[in-house]
Parts: C-alpha cells; sequence; structure tokens
C-alpha cells in the first residue's frame, strides 16, 4: 500500500512496501502483546457465546471508528488522507481476527466441532483489543523518528483530537476491566461514600497525570492558560467522557440489564476509575 510521501520526491515502491510490511509486523506483535490478557480470561470467551449479537456489531462499527481516528495519531505509517485512515482500520481489524483466531485455537478455546456462530462470536469480541493494540504497536514498538511524526499530528489535531484520545484511552482499559466479575463485586460492596471518593480519586488522578506529574505526552497547554480552563476543559471533560465510555462498555457486556439506577451508577463509577486513567495516559499509550 502507498502513502503519500511528506517529502517532494517519493519513496521507491521497494521502500513503501518494506516499511508497511514492517508496519504489519509490528501490529501482530502489538495485537498479541495488547490482547493477551483477555486473550487469557474466561469471562471474554463466555462474552464471545452469549453475548447480544446486535451490541457486538455496535461494538465493532465503534471500534472500526475508533481504529481509523487512531490511524492519524499511530496507523501502520503516516497519513494524510481519510482513505488512508479507513484501509490502516481495515488492516488492523484483519490483523486483531488473525491474531485472535491463531491463539485462541492454539488454546483449545476453538475447535471445529463448536457452532459456526460461537467461533464467530469469539472471535469478534477478542478482536476489539487486538486490533487497538494493532493500530498502536508503531507508536509504542517503533523509534523515535516515529514518534515526533505523531506528536505532530496530535498537535495539529486540536483540543477535539485530544478529547478523541482521552475516548480512545478510556475505551481501551475500561473493555479490558469490564468482563471480570470483580468488578461487579467491588459494586457491591461499595457503599456512596466509597462511591463519592472514588469519583474524587479519578478526578484527582486524571488531572494529574494529565498536567501534573511530567509524564512524557503529558498535556501541553498555552500560556497563561488558567487553572478553571484547563481543570473544566479538560479534567472535568475527560472524566466524563470516560463515564459515557464506561456506562455504554457496561451495557454492551449486558451488566445494566436488569440492574437498578443506583447498581448501575456504581458500577459507572467502579468502571470510570480504569477508564478515567486511560483518558490520562492516552497520549502515552495511544
Amino acid at each position: 500500500m502507498h502513502r503519500r510521501a511528506s517529502s517532494p520526491a517519493p519513496s521507491p515502491p521497494a521502500q513503501s512496501n518494506s516499511d508497511y510490511a514492517g508496519g504489519l509486523a509490528r501490529a501482530f506483535g502489538g495485537a498479541v502483546i495488547f490482547s493477551l490478557p483477555m486473550l487469557m480470561t474466561m469471562e471474554m470467551w463466555f462474552l464471545g457465546f452469549y453475548m447480544d449479537r446486535f451490541r457486538l456489531l455496535l461494538l465493532f462499527i465503534l471500534n472500526f471508528v475508533v481504529l481509523t481516528g487512531l490511524s492519524r495519531f499511530s496507523g501502520f505509517e503516516p497519513t494524510v488522507r481519510l482513505v488512508d485512515d479507513i484501509m490502516d482500520a481495515l488492516a488492523a481489524v484483519a490483523v486483531g481476527v488473525i491474531a485472535s483466531a491463531v491463539v485462541l485455537g492454539i488454546f483449545g478455546i476453538l475447535d471445529a466441532q463448536m457452532p459456526f456462530n460461537e467461533i464467530f462470536g469469539k472471535i469478534v469480541v477478542q478482536c476489539v483489543p487486538a486490533s487497538f493494540g494493532a493500530m498502536i504497536a508503531r507508536k509504542q514498538l517503533a523509534g523515535a523518528k516515529d514518534q515526533e511524526t505523531e506528536d505532530a499530528a496530535e498537535a495539529e489535531a486540536g483540543y477535539g483530537g485530544q478529547l478523541f484520545l482521552m475516548m480512545a484511552g478510556a475505551l481501551f482499559l475500561a473493555f479490558n476491566v469490564a468482563p471480570t466479575e470483580e468488578m461487579i463485586l467491588i459494586g457491591f460492596k461499595m457503599t456512596p461514600w466509597h462511591s463519592l471518593a472514588l469519583v474524587m480519586l479519578s478526578i484527582l488522578l486524571l488531572h494529574a497525570f494529565v498536567f501534573g506529574v511530567g509524564f512524557p505526552g503529558q498535556e501541553d497547554t498555552p500560556e497563561g492558560t488558567t487553572f478553571n480552563a484547563r481543570f473544566f476543559g479538560y479534567t472535568v471533560t475527560g472524566y466524563a467522557i470516560a463515564l459515557l465510555t464506561s456506562l455504554f462498555v457496561l451495557w454492551t457486556f449486558g451488566r445494566t440489564d436488569g440492574a437498578g439506577l443506583q447498581q448501575i451508577a456504581t458500577m459507572t463509577i467502579v468502571l470510570g476509575f480504569p477508564a478515567a486513567v486511560g483518558a490520562a495516559i492516552a497520549r502515552l499509550v495511544v
């Protein structure tokens, strides 16, 4: 696949193909690394069996949209056109599907005696974290030259781009925690005071990670930006995105079915804690 080169002289086709092949190789590595905890989680195997197929389709579509956006920041190669981002997203999904099918097959989770619907569900639900890992593999596994390109793309994206990255980071971490039974158990054990304390801790950590502790990828705001502008523009908005993302993931996995409003609110706050962390470190991870 060929991309528009950033310099006036286009790269030789052989070099371009070689670079893209290297990107795909890193993508397979990233798919396995980032999805391995989910590939070895029993709750994820069961989700592929009983998860509502409409919700699974909706999750797959949202994941594809997120992958398309991430391609501009962390794709297999630097992109400048929407069609290139879509092709990168398709490639990431293909890598995620293949990696998930191979690993699940080797683990004995898939076999030829299973109904096609069960095999399909298990692969599709696992390909979400795998395709995410495939897409961000270049940032995590490549060198400093690619990092400079990604930083420039993030700078050009502006405020909307930063909020998108927060949503992507929240989705990734929330997806990795939501299927576990421990997340439900924590919600049952917490009192309203515990919930309030967790909300405050989530907001505090999000603000500290984004602005205060000097992590790589920490948010840079224009000189003279007030504390209120940073707190409400990024921290509070980022936490709201984390909560909405958490609620969507809970609904997708059927965790809200038959639950009362207070229970749903508590589960959302619990899942919102890792989601907020994911939103906070989005620029570091994504």
